[in-house]
């Protein structure tokens, strides 16, 4: 296939959201005193993380708004401790944040790749993340040089994997859907939404997980299909592009 731009979602296919993030919770752990809730950092962060993923579905899924994630994660954890001030949460979670934005771990490969990529394709960021931080980890990480557009679910006003966001970024970045690939490690975000959406896609599966086991998504609108192509790490991806 002869493709002309590329999508690429930023967090965790790009962006180490998971290491950065880890760091960052750590940190706020400790300066915020929540050993007297969690004497053990990694019993709070398990169920910081648990809640976090639903609570990101949720909002993906537009079932929740961004001041309810934003709120309930931080608050989820404490709560039972007596801690239920949302005006709390806004806070520490402002501050957690600032804290990401300032971290710069990437996914082994990702230099290298989007090196290799760049005189080859045009390159356009597609996330689902917040416009506040996204543009500052971006920056702050190198990888802004590497890309003809960012394009964030806040500005279309979907977030993946709704039709709209993609047909947000092919407006915006000019491109043609038979000529365009997305790259991403959400399953259901980047590789059944572009999917929906007549787009070819490149799955970053680093766990081994199997494809075809059923989303909702699936099961109300697509069946099971097997991603255009897959790969357990971004340097396969010079194999394909």
């Amino acid at each position: 296939m002869s493709y002309r731009d590329l999508f690429i979602d930023l967090d965790d296919t790009l962006w180490d959201i998971h290491r950065n993030g880890k760091e960052c919770l750590e940190a706020i752990y400790i300066d915020y005193g929540y050993r007297k809730y969690y004497p053990d950092f990694e019993d709070y962060y398990d169920v910081y993380m648990r809640n976090n993923i639903r609570l990101w579905g949720l909002y993906r899924d537009g079932v929740i708004l961004k001041e309810e994630l934003i709120v309930e994660r931080f608050l989820i954890p404490v709560r039972e401790f007596g801690v239920t001030d949302p005006e709390y949460a806004k806070r520490l979670n402002d501050d957690f944040l600032e804290r990401t934005t300032r971290k710069t771990g990437l996914i082994d490969g990702a230099m290298e790749l989007l090196t290799y990529l760049k005189p080859k394709y045009r390159m356009h960021i597609l996330s689902n993340g917040f416009t506040e931080v996204q543009h500052k980890k971006i920056e702050n990480s190198g990888l802004r040089p590497y890309f003809d557009t960012v394009i964030l679910s806040e500005e279309a006003g979907v977030n993946k994997p709704h039709p709209g966001m993609f047909t947000y970024a092919l407006q915006c970045a000019g491109a043609k859907r038979e000529q365009t690939v997305m790259i991403g490690d959400s399953w259901e975000a980047d590789i059944v939404g572009a999917y929906r959406s007549g787009i070819d896609q490149i799955w970053l599966n680093k766990t081994g997980e199997v494809s075809m086991g059923k989303t909702s998504l699936e099961e109300s609108s697509i069946g099971k299909f097997e991603p255009t192509y897959t790969v357990s790490s971004l340097k396969e991806i010079k194999e394909i592009l």
